[in-house]
């Protein structure tokens, strides 16, 4: 897209069997659920075996796996109707996580997710520093603290909030 070039690093499938996956978004999501070879591939995303996540229509991508069949979810705007006819309670807030699945809402709260996934995997510290990276200068601190209120009530292993 507008000349955008991306080069795949990995399979599919080789992609399906890292620490952690996270479906992103993108216009195409609707024809991305509807071709049965992308879809069967994706069928080895294992919740139980590693962190799965989804940002905005990505949430389309999890429901027609299956995966938010007990798991309510966040999406954006223009997803959400799509979602809900995929049987999936939309929330009205940026991130949730249930186990090891988590959704975020918004283009604004991939940094929750990425959080959640550096929480889950490494440690609330090195999530709390990857933030404060990447937050607005004279913003940092609140940055982190708005993140971490969104991203800690999800995180179900150990992770300390940030200092």
């Amino acid at each position: 897209m507008n000349g955008v070039v991306v080069e795949g690093m990995a399979t599919l499938e080789e992609a399906c069997s890292a620490d952690a996956v996270i479906v992103g978004s993108g216009i195409a999501t609707r024809e991305v659920v509807e071709d049965p070879a992308i879809m069967e591939v994706l069928r080895g995303l294992d919740p139980s075996r590693r962190l799965v996540a989804a940002q905005c229509s990505g949430a389309l991508v999890l429901a027609r796996l299956g995966l938010l069949d007990d798991v309510p979810a966040c999406t954006d705007l223009t997803t959400k109707p799509w979602v809900v006819a995929a049987g999936v309670e939309v929330l009205d807030q940026p991130f949730y996580a249930k186990g090891n699945v988590a959704t975020a809402g918004g283009c604004l709260a991939s940094p929750y997710l990425a959080a959640w996934v550096i929480a889950r995997l490494r440690s609330g510290e090195a999530a709390a520093d990857a933030l404060h990276y990447v937050a607005p200068v004279g913003e940092k601190d609140e940055y982190v603290e708005r993140a971490w209120r969104n991203i800690s009530p999800y995180l179900t292993a150990p992770a300390s909030a940030p200092a």
